[in-house]
């Protein structure tokens, strides 16, 4: 049955540099606008109120903010085409611009979780909580506003830095939610410690979203193979040609807003060099219809004549003889 090539769902590699780039552009740069509001709105509320919750959520944003500026350089320079120096591209930028988030978010919870237990020891009265509930209110609407629409380029993208800025940004409503309750039961309850026990708790919050945005980070820079379904759909296309007899030693990975794909092809041996390129460019077409931004290595084999070779072959040796041994 032939293969269905017909895009149904974006990520690495489904679009070309260009528009990914287009796309992932508007928004970063609708992240740093963001940023940049609640880090104005929330230094005004906590210089009013004075409250050690407000505190931990404008130290997040502005910690936010930079990320968002490193993502919004980032991610322009993942999409310069590959040049003399980086032969594959320049897309693992995205993925070192959503590491050094994670890092940003990780020593934003160190520092808020001793602010917090300094303000629990010695807790502070809350003035003009009002005031800083409206901000809060604010920075709600902002940043579902902008999650909502990250979540709408990651699902076209498939990028890993504007995954890791939403991650930030999820992470900033929820806490922003417990920031105003934390508020509120020190402000209407008089409950002075709610403050900076939520505030410990948006810390907590903040490390866990560091370990996710860095993990997949590190997926990207230490090329990870992209997800099972996905090579399954790769694995399919390139063997959708009667002429192929099999495909194998697939690899892939990702690498910003592109992909690489490299897989050996096994054919007839008594196929002419001729009829054999034929072959291998019909596949790489198939297999850039349906990634744009691939790069895509082929290797013809002659069937049941080709002699072990590469990495891959090596690796499968190993497999084999650990299985012996156990």
């Amino acid at each position: 049955m032939p293969h269905d090539h017909a895009l149904h769902d974006a990520g690495p590699g489904r679009l070309a540099p260009k528009e990914a780039r287009r796309i992932t552009g508007q928004a970063t740069a609708f992240s740093v606008s963001v940023a940049t509001i609640l880090v104005v709105t929330k230094l005004a509320a906590w210089w009013m109120s004075g409250s050690v919750a407000i505190l931990a959520s404008l130290a997040d944003s502005a910690l936010d903010l930079v990320a968002s500026l490193i993502t919004f350089f980032a991610i322009r320079f993942a999409a310069e085409p590959a040049d003399r120096e980086h032969r594959f591209g320049h897309g693992k930028a995205e993925a070192f611009a959503s590491f050094l988030q994670s890092l940003f978010v990780a020593l934003s919870a160190g520092l808020l979780l001793r602010e917090a237990w300094q303000h629990y020891v010695e807790p502070r009265e809350i003035t003009n909580g009002g005031w800083a509930i409206g901000v809060m209110v604010l920075s709600i609407v902002l940043t579902a506003g902008l999650i909502w629409f990250q979540t709408r380029a990651v699902k076209k993208t498939g990028s890993v830095a504007v995954a890791g800025d939403r991650a930030h940004y999820t992470a900033d409503l929820a806490s922003n939610l417990a920031v105003i309750a934390g508020v509120a039961a020190a402000t209407f309850l008089a409950l002075p410690v709610a403050d900076p026990i939520v505030g410990a708790a948006v810390a907590l919050w903040l490390f866990w979203s560091a370990w996710q945005v860095a993990r997949g980070a590190l997926d990207h820079l230490l090329d990870r193979e992209l997800p099972d379904a996905e090579r399954a759909k790769i694995q399919a296309i390139a063997e959708d040609d009667d002429r192929i007899i099999d495909v194998h030693q697939l690899r892939t990975r990702a690498a910003g807003p592109l992909i690489h794909i490299q897989l050996h092809m096994g054919l007839d041996p008594k196929l002419t060099l001729e009829a054999a390129h034929e072959i291998v460019v019909a596949a790489e077409r198939r297999l850039q219809a349906e990634y744009p931004a691939a790069d895509i290595i082929i290797h013809p084999d002659p069937h049941g004549k080709a002699e072990p070779h590469g990495l891959a072959f090596l690796q499968a040796e190993k497999d084999d003889e650990a299985v012996k041994d156990a």
